[in-house]
């Protein structure tokens, strides 16, 4: 947490008064709904995403914001706390950071409703303040990140995924919404379409990076708050187990295939899936993919001047793929 925190410093002053304005944003007339609002503000993440928008605002900006940027980063944020409401009813999840999820508290029905809610108060957000270039950009994530994950459940049907399809997959499920956080930022300062398509491209290569550094925390051995090979139990095919099968034998890739799709809830099964993908390569195959996201964000960062936003959208780079959880 250390890290984030002088990630945080040279925009402290601005989350903090973000964290007022986004409260208020999410109050309701409805009791029982400002009740499931304040659980979820209470437990919120690092606020990974807002940091974004208001980093890449003051570097564009000689460290200045705007009402635009508060309202830019409190779409963004109530966009992807719906997505993370209505996952967890997806998967059927019962816990989210630690916590029960809304879903385990309050059932699937008020869950997926509570998602709405915040989706549409992202959409108004925009269309009361005449915020048309702002609410297209997060329409534009919303799209993709939909896309994303059928595509993702329909190739888990099959097993049949290939590298390009995978990178398809986390570019719209994962990289899409950190992509339009750095343009969000960019936007509500500056009208210039190439400065934010660079810093959209910047967010994507991140994001990116973020993803392939998740899926390998599935083979790790440290305790980070989900059990290791739960992609391999809900059937989904990450980078290391990709690349496992384009280059094992014939006959161990139809072992692997078999074990994902028939054996994958038998611990001792998922463990020897485990330990045939480090063998072929694919955690050290996945860190250089990770890498390579990372060198380009980078390069597109190193475009711009440097100050101390820039330096700690440069540490955020690194963070993502030295995190341990």
């Amino acid at each position: 947490m250390k890290v984030v925190a002088q990630i945080k410093e040279p925009i402290y002053e601005e989350m903090e008064l973000f964290e007022e304005k986004f409260s208020a944003t999410m109050s309701s007339k409805v009791a029982l709904l400002n009740r499931i609002t304040h659980f979820i503000v209470n437990r919120k993440g690092k606020q990974m995403r807002p940091m974004f928008v208001f980093l890449t605002a003051k570097m564009l900006n000689r460290g200045k914001v705007n009402e635009r940027t508060y309202r830019g980063a409190a779409v963004i944020e109530l966009i992807h706390t719906a997505s993370l409401v209505h996952d967890d009813v997806v998967d059927d999840s019962n816990m989210r950071r630690g916590f029960f999820s809304v879903n385990a508290l309050w059932k699937n029905k008020i869950a997926v409703l509570v998602g709405d809610f915040m989706l549409s108060k992202g959409m108004l957000v925009c269309i009361e303040n005449d915020d048309f270039d702002l609410l297209k950009i997060i329409s534009v994530a919303v799209r993709e990140i939909s896309e994303g994950e059928l595509l993702q459940i329909e190739k888990a049907r099959k097993l049949d995924i290939t590298e390009a399809v995978y990178f398809n997959i986390i570019r719209q499920k994962t990289a899409t919404l950190v992509a339009a956080c750095c343009a969000m930022g960019a936007q509500t300062v500056n009208n210039d379409p190439a400065i934010v398509e660079r810093l959209r491209l910047f967010g994507e290569y991140i994001g990116m990076a973020f993803q392939i550094k998740d899926d390998l925390f599935d083979y790790g051995d440290t305790a980070i708050g989900k059990p290791t090979g739960i992609d391999i139990k809900e059937q989904k095919m990450t980078l290391p187990l990709i690349h496992a099968l384009n280059v094992v034998s014939k006959k161990e890739k139809d072992w692997l295939i078999r074990s994902v799709k028939k054996h994958n809830r038998d611990k001792e099964r998922v463990k020897a899936v485990i330990a045939k993908v480090k063998a072929a390569g694919g955690l050290e195959y996945a860190e250089a993919k990770m890498e390579e996201y990372q060198k380009k964000a980078l390069e597109l960062l190193h475009e711009f001047p440097k100050d101390k936003y820039r330096d700690a959208l440069e540490l955020m780079v690194n963070y993502v793929i030295s995190r341990k959880l």
